[in-house]
């Protein structure tokens, strides 16, 4: 038979209360109690009620985490790492996939809204005004994306653009390619501006080509342009537009990187797979979905929050932090010296 509340209660020598503190509201219980509690149940095997739980404490214990693409390799690693953070905070998290609709993002956010204590939107394709609505029903903290006024993490991809430019600059290139993501994109947007500016500064040109879609698919297809544009680099949106934009320039006949290099942003595992190895921008995904669960939760224990009442009672306990997580260059083969034919490029 399994082990009840007064079971843990009667092996702890506490009140029943005190044990039902000890998994609602921690932080009200005495900090010793709470660990012999927690250790009588863990050895008795007992298990609490979430249901009950949510109908005392006006929290469900669940995080919604909803992705723009799930098939993409760059968000695996970022939801991996935020279902363990949730799982040590005594939380679960419910995976939902947009497929790059914005439409399909906000009928999620409404539908997990009164099932869970926050959201989790990553790489939203919603507006700002949307998103900042939406915020309104339920708690939000936005992952790579930038919006004023809420809780964001984001990945300083504009660094990382200029880390990249920088590198083409020092092999010689001075006609450059930014392959864009999708319209509307924060990262999208990073990447130009960054990009425009390390260019300039280099005394090189910058070719802007998109928005393209950010899969393999829309790297192949992409190729063309890149023939057609005369650049002898590219930095791409993402490291899955790059793999594709490689295997396009090869069936055109150009090689990489002895005709045109080519860098990605991600670091996902297929860019280390790939012939030639691809160089690229390393993006902190993993922290990214520790800070953002960590970032949820902040304030979670500061008192009940009623489906009905979220949206006042929270506003007011909310973070507003925005958290900035540095990238890095991987330097690998599909970058290198720029070809004879690019050296007498304009600016150079």
């Amino acid at each position: 038979m399994p082990a009840t509340i007064r079971d843990v209660a009667r092996a702890s020598g506490v009140h029943i209360s005190t044990v039902s503190r000890t998994f609602s509201a921690p932080h009200l219980v005495n900090p010793e109690t709470r660990v012999r509690v927690l250790a009588c149940a863990e050895d008795l095997g007992y298990r609490p009620n979430r249901a009950a739980r949510a109908l005392i404490t006006g929290r469900t214990h669940n995080i919604g985490l909803i992705v723009a693409d799930i098939a993409n390799p760059f968000f695996p690693p970022l939801i991996k790492a935020a279902e363990g953070q949730a799982r040590h905070r005594d939380y679960h998290v419910f995976v939902a996939d947009t497929n790059e609709d914005p439409v399909a993002e906000e009928e999620l956010v409404h539908a997990l809204a009164k099932q869970v204590d926050g959201v989790l939107l990553c790489s939203p394709r919603m507006s700002n005004s949307l998103i900042e609505q939406v915020s309104r029903e339920v708690p939000v903290v936005v992952i790579n994306r930038q919006v004023t006024g809420l809780p964001c993490v984001m990945m300083d991809v504009g660094q990382g653009a200029r880390l990249a430019v920088e590198h083409l600059l020092a092999l010689g290139h001075r006609r450059i390619a930014l392959l864009g993501g999708p319209r509307g994109s924060w990262t999208n947007r990073e990447m130009r501006r960054a990009a425009g500016a390390a260019t300039r500064a280099g005394g090189a040109d910058l070719t802007v080509l998109g928005p393209n879609p950010p899969t393999e698919t829309g790297g192949g297809a992409a190729a063309e342009q890149v023939r057609r544009s005369g650049v002898t680099a590219v930095l791409a949106y993402n490291d899955l537009q790059a793999i594709g934009l490689i295997e396009g320039l090869d069936a055109l006949g150009l090689r990489v990187p002895a005709d045109v290099s080519v860098v990605g942003v991600d670091d996902i595992a297929l860019s280390r797979l790939t012939r030639p190895k691809l160089t690229t921008v390393a993006t902190p995904t993993a922290a990214a979905g520790r800070t953002a669960v960590d970032m949820l939760l902040q304030h979670d224990s500061e008192g009940p929050r009623g489906a009905r009442g979220r949206s006042a009672a929270a506003g007011d306990r909310r973070t507003t932090a925005q958290v900035m997580l540095q990238t890095e260059l991987v330097v690998r083969d599909s970058t290198g010296p720029v070809p004879p034919s690019g050296r007498d490029a304009p600016g150079a």
